[in-house]
């Protein structure tokens, strides 16, 4: 059971999966606007609402923002559901992608480009943690994450469906935009510290670099792929 006490993730919860959220501690005296709108979403989910004072609320969470939620684990999706989200597969997957603060920005700039499913190794990677939720901004409600045993025959499973998959490396001879992201595509995201492993880099069918232009000989990882990202909504047509 995981605790909540930040405004904006609660309510992004309460609008996707209100049914994870098991009881919500409200403090008796606020009258922030958004703490009551909060209150009374959550009474018509007939979620357990309980006032309590500032003090005890300091207590048990003391960053909180007026409120408290003890919310249950965010689940998993089954790949083939992030299979049939779409057409045209836009899909990530992360290999051993280890700090949480990198895997909340992954997700919150994956959602915001249209992402239709993030894929995380079951082992030797961050899952979704409470850090993930806060930095993904509560982007992690509305991202379909599918956790596997083994992400290389993963790849093998996407590649016989005709997905493509791009290996984000630094220091290749091609370029990031150096593919057509129209067609259905995996884009491969390596540790911070190592890239992808070796066997995963061979199963990949492109491998893609970013230019850097200036004296650093690498970009943290969330930024990198938010650079690969918005290249594949550029691709795809911009809204």
């Amino acid at each position: 059971m995981d605790k909540i006490s930040r405004l904006n993730p609660i309510q992004e919860i309460l609008t996707a999966e209100p049914g994870r959220i098991r009881k919500l501690f409200v403090q008796e005296d606020s009258s922030k606007s958004k703490l009551l709108e909060i209150s009374r979403t959550a009474s018509a989910a007939k979620i357990p609402v309980v006032p309590v004072s500032r003090r005890w609320l300091e207590r048990a969470a003391p960053h909180h923002q007026g409120a408290l939620a003890y919310v249950s684990a965010a689940g998993y999706a089954a790949l083939p559901a992030l299979l049939s989200k779409s057409d045209i597969p836009f899909l990530v997957l992360l290999d051993g992608i280890e700090d949480p603060q990198n895997l909340g920005a992954i997700i919150r700039s994956a959602e915001g480009a249209g992402v239709d499913g993030i894929i995380l190794p079951r082992d030797r990677a961050s899952g979704l943690t409470e850090t993930v939720r806060k930095v993904s901004a509560g982007a992690v409600d509305h991202m379909m994450v599918a956790r596997v045993p083994n992400l290389v025959r993963t790849m093998e499973e996407l590649r016989r469906k005709g997905i493509w998959l791009v290996g984000a490396e630094g220091g290749g001879s091609r370029q990031w935009c150096d593919f057509d992201y129209t067609q259905p595509v995996g884009l491969v995201l390596g540790s911070e510290g190592r890239g992808l492993r070796p066997l995963v880099r061979r199963h990949c069918d492109e491998l893609l670099s970013l230019p850097l232009l200036g004296r650093i000989s690498s970009l943290n990882v969330a930024a990198a792929a938010a650079a690969f990202f918005y290249e594949v909504v550029r691709q795809r047509g911009c809204p």
